[in-house]
């Protein structure tokens, strides 16, 4: 059984003109042996995750396994941090990460090529459960070995869908943005809706927003949505302009 930890919620948003869908989501998952990632995030991330860690009584140090859902650098750079866990990343995403030519992609080049000499990799094929109670689901569309992973809780399954399914809108519209292959990226959300939907008490957890629960049509968010910005717009060094974005309202949309 696994406990279940977001250490950085993702955000459903888009730059309009810096770029990137870059504020995605960091779980940790904690049983009596592991303590495992899924995802790292990326390098604005890292203070966040010690102090985050630390607040649970862990550090670096402690976590003993990360599962990396896809090469992008928004969700594996920070593995680095960890030099004590195994790492598990999809055989198929290490293989076309690897072989794409420098800027096609958000692929971090010189991240991949330190995956792929680390000691402690593991690939992963569909279907593995390459720890007690933590399998792999093979969700390509979004990149070509793009993966979840579903873990046993006290009374559900956790189920984290990376970019396979960023956000609530796309798990209820049956819609995906920023695929690379659209007939994949569909049966991907179609399996992850229905394995959501079996149990009211899975808890989904998205690549780029809050967790939920999902009935089938609606979803149920588990925690409020968090985001700000604070800028300073003018001469003045101490007028801060701070930018909420959390929606003003919660419970199911």
């Amino acid at each position: 059984m696994y406990e279940l930890h977001v250490l950085i919620q993702g955000y459903p948003g888009k730059s309009l003109y810096h770029g990137g869908l870059g504020w995605s989501t960091v779980a940790l998952l904690r049983s009596a042996k592991d303590n495992v990632l899924l995802d790292t995030g990326h390098y604005m991330h890292r203070e966040v995750l010690v102090e985050n860690l630390g607040a649970l009584g862990l550090g670096c140090d402690d976590v003993t396994a990360i599962a990396i859902s896809h090469c992008h650098w928004d969700h594996c750079v920070n593995f680095p941090m960890f030099p004590k866990a195994r790492l598990y990343v999809s055989r198929a995403e290490l293989e076309w990460a690897a072989a794409q030519p420098p800027g096609r992609f958000p692929i971090p080049e010189l991240h991949v090529e330190k995956m792929l000499s680390r000691k402690s990799l593991t690939r992963l094929e569909d279907g593995d459960v390459f720890l007690p109670g933590l399998e792999a689901i093979a969700t390509p569309g979004h990149t070509p070995g793009h993966m979840g992973f579903i873990a046993q809780g006290e009374r559900g399954e956790y189920i984290y869908t990376g970019d396979a399914i960023k956000n609530s809108s796309e798990l209820c519209s049956s819609r995906v943005d920023m695929t690379l292959d659209l007939p994949k990226s569909l049966d991907a959300l179609r399996r992850i809706r229905e394995r959501a939907a079996a149990n009211p008490q899975n808890v989904v957890i998205f690549g780029h927003d809050r967790c939920c629960s999902f009935d089938g049509a609606h979803v149920h968010e588990r925690e409020p949505l968090k985001f700000g910005l604070s800028a300073r717009l003018g001469e003045n060094f101490d007028a801060l302009t701070t930018f909420d974005l959390a929606p003003r309202a919660s419970g199911a949309r």
